[in-house]
């Protein structure tokens, strides 16, 4: 069910012939990127973390993690992960699919910096057999994502 939205998701916007369905599993960044023949860097991994009770995504470049002083000091919180058995209720798709694509209502996307070393990169598309290739202004245009920010670690 979370391919189809996302995929529909991405058809209303003009990109569904960007989508890549995998013979392969694409859960992990290091799965994607095998699976697609591309570095782990390329992979835009998307993580979900709770604001209180409100779900907010960080795309990210497939190795980068989250600067736990910098999240603080955008945020003004700490970064709290969702439980992995609760994403799928907060964010629509269950982990190793998870995208800004055909989300729930509400849940608001960012875009880190940590991804602008990359013209292209490869977010899952609501599902572990999925991606979706796409240059950083298609991501840009396609995310729905509120802005570009900098919670990464070097």
């Amino acid at each position: 069910m979370s391919f189809e939205k996302a995929k529909k998701y991405l058809e209303e916007k003009g990109y569904a012939d960007h989508i890549i369905e995998l013979d392969d599993s694409s859960a992990t960044v290091q799965l994607a990127a095998e699976a697609l023949g591309v570095e782990p860097g390329m992979i835009a991994k998307t993580l979900s973390f709770l604001e209180g009770d409100k779900a907010i995504l960080i795309l990210a470049e497939g190795t980068a993690r989250i600067d736990n002083h910098k999240y603080k000091e955008k945020f003004h919180t700490k970064a709290k992960m969702i439980p992995f058995e609760e994403v799928e209720y907060y964010i629509g798709h269950a982990p190793g699919g998870v995208c800004p694509f055909g989300i729930k209502d509400g849940v608001e996307v960012y875009l880190d910096e940590s991804l602008k070393k990359f013209d292209t990169v490869y977010p899952a598309a609501g599902n572990d057999h999925s991606a979706v290739k796409l240059t950083i202004p298609e991501l840009e245009a396609v995310a729905g994502a509120d802005s570009w920010i900098d919670v990464c670690k070097e």
